[in-house]
């Protein structure tokens, strides 16, 4: 399996291109592409040249899901989502409009494996971490389809989010980075 550049830093995507011979801007480019316009392909990234995103598809992907289903309230028009990760796996995601701003609830882990009795999502037991990459593309899928952005975060729509610690705070990193979505640690 590729590394997914979605999840990775602006340094870690600096260090690699310069590890390939090509300029840091680029890092800073490619970062902008993923988590400012939110696109799903290097194909998408104009001022890239295609040299580069062919270097790139050799080691790298770009995670991305797919909106398998969207079942809306019809008392206050909160949104589930669900999500088909690029190994098959199934996930979900809450959308919900506050007085304050939009809110999503987003998945850390495919299943769980706390085994708390009153939720659906430990059934099956854990079935893996979910990449940084994978925790942002639910919030990016989901302003996408809104045409609206979120504002707040919730950890928590399938698995423990502490149990997938370094993915999670991967996550706090990038979706925090002000070269990105730059949403505030405070709302999350």
């Amino acid at each position: 399996m590729n590394k997914d550049l979605r999840s990775m830093t602006i340094e870690e995507l600096t260090e690699a291109l310069e590890s390939v011979g090509e300029k840091k801007f680029r890092a800073r480019q490619i970062f902008s592409w993923l988590h400012k316009n939110q696109v799903k392909s290097l194909d998408e990234m104009t001022n890239i040249p295609k040299k580069l995103k062919e270097k790139l598809l050799k080691s790298y992907d770009i995670s991305s899901l797919k909106v398998c289903q969207v079942l809306e309230s019809k008392i206050d028009g909160t949104c589930k989502y669900l999500f088909e990760l690029q190994d098959g796996n199934i996930i979900e995601s809450v959308f919900m409009r506050y007085k304050h701003g939009n809110s999503v609830c987003i998945s850390s882990q495919v299943g769980c494996r706390m085994g708390c009795k009153f939720c659906a999502s430990t059934i099956d037991g854990l079935q893996r971490n979910l990449q940084a990459g994978e925790m942002l593309e639910q919030i990016y899928r989901i302003e996408e389809d809104k045409g609206e952005r979120i504002s707040n975060i919730v950890v928590m729509g399938s698995g423990e989010p502490f149990d997938n610690f370094d993915n999670l705070i991967r996550f706090i990193e990038l979706i925090c980075n002000e070269e990105g979505a730059n949403i505030s640690q405070r709302n999350i």
